[in-house]
């Protein structure tokens, strides 16, 4: 017994078998359905893009039209000449439970960023106090030092969980200026080596993108800072921003650190992953950086690409459609 909807349908849409679960799911009429075109069936806005655009590498997700509340996701499959199968999954328990989770994680970090924040003023002000025996002098300033771990690590979650849910950005918001925005986190990535590691800097001033500044911002600094704490001192970091030949804009971090093997390089960008946890820990970091990259850019219709080799360093890279590329320039003009 196949719990998915399954249909087969011939060059132009139209039904020529289906299974039982599909009937379940859809709601179809049994045989009188055979020879219907399934998109007057299944009537959604984003099946019916779905079909006209042709991109089956991925599934839709579409409300249920017999059952309220229920999500399904939908799947295209070609096979055989002028013949496809659709695919009908009930995602909805799937859906709520990463709903659940999303929530736990949002109302926690929401929670505890209050108690973290009376922890920190209080060891603040112990720190500074003269009064307090030398003795405690280091305990302190560890204390201080998870607390501050800590709330970088709730304020990550509170992002990633703010990402996850906010509807994507579009094409044509006010453009970023991206060179402005690059050469300030390249300032506070230099302030954060204290000089020790030498960062150079390419950029086309002429070249903004329509987003949101703040996203932009936490994607861009994290693959800097990322670079500053996995590069040795002495080290190299090369930062570009540019439009290469085919009209997408890039964002490109090169470091020559420690590098990352090729077995981990397909999970970076899962939530609390680390490569190496110890150095990750010592550098500060939350394991999230690279989650929330991944989510900025899917929220700008961008993709991230590595490339990195044990002892050789690491190359991390944005590449954003040319639809949203902005010309500063011109917009300066207009204004």
């Amino acid at each position: 017994l196949i719990a998915d909807g399954t249909l087969v349908l011939d060059t132009d849409w139209r039904i020529t078998w289906h299974n039982s679960a599909a009937v379940r799911l859809l709601g179809l009429a049994g045989n009188r359905d055979l020879g219907q075109p399934v998109t007057s069936l299944l009537r959604a806005p984003a099946f019916e893009q779905y079909m006209r655009e042709g991109d089956f590498t991925r599934a839709v997700e579409v409300a249920s039209p017999i059952r309220l509340g229920h999500l399904l996701a939908v799947r295209v499959v070609p096979y055989g000449r002028g013949q496809y199968l659709l695919l009908v999954r009930d995602i909805t328990r799937m859906q709520r439970l990463q709903n659940m989770r999303r929530d736990f994680v949002a109302n926690a970090s929401h929670e505890l960023r209050s108690p973290l924040t009376v922890l920190g003023g209080y060891l603040e002000n112990l720190a500074d106090d003269d009064s307090i025996p030398e003795v405690w002098a280091k305990p302190l300033a560890e204390m201080q030092a998870q607390c501050g771990r800590m709330t970088s690590l709730v304020n990550d979650l509170l992002e990633l969980s703010r990402l996850e849910t906010d509807a994507p950005g579009e094409p044509d918001e006010q453009p970023v200026p991206v060179p402005q925005m690059v050469r300030r986190i390249v300032g506070e990535a230099e302030a954060q080596s204290d000089g020790t590691r030498t960062i150079d800097v390419e950029i086309d001033e002429n070249l903004g993108l329509a987003g949101i500044e703040s996203e932009l911002y936490s994607a861009f600094s994290n693959l800097v800072f990322n670079a500053v704490g996995y590069t040795e001192s002495g080290g190299r970091i090369q930062v570009n921003w540019y439009r290469d030949a085919d009209g997408a804009a890039r964002f490109r971090v090169t470091d020559d650190g420690i590098g990352i093997e090729a077995r981990h390089l397909p999970f970076v960008t899962q939530r609390f992953y680390r490569v190496d946890p110890s150095r990750s820990r010592s550098h500060g970091g939350t394991g999230l950086g690279l989650a929330i990259v991944k989510h900025v850019l899917q929220r700008h219709d961008g993709r991230l690409t590595v490339r990195s080799e044990p002892g050789e360093g690491s190359e991390f890279c944005c590449e954003f459609p040319g639809q949203r590329v902005r010309s500063l320039r011109a917009e300066s003009a207009r204004a």
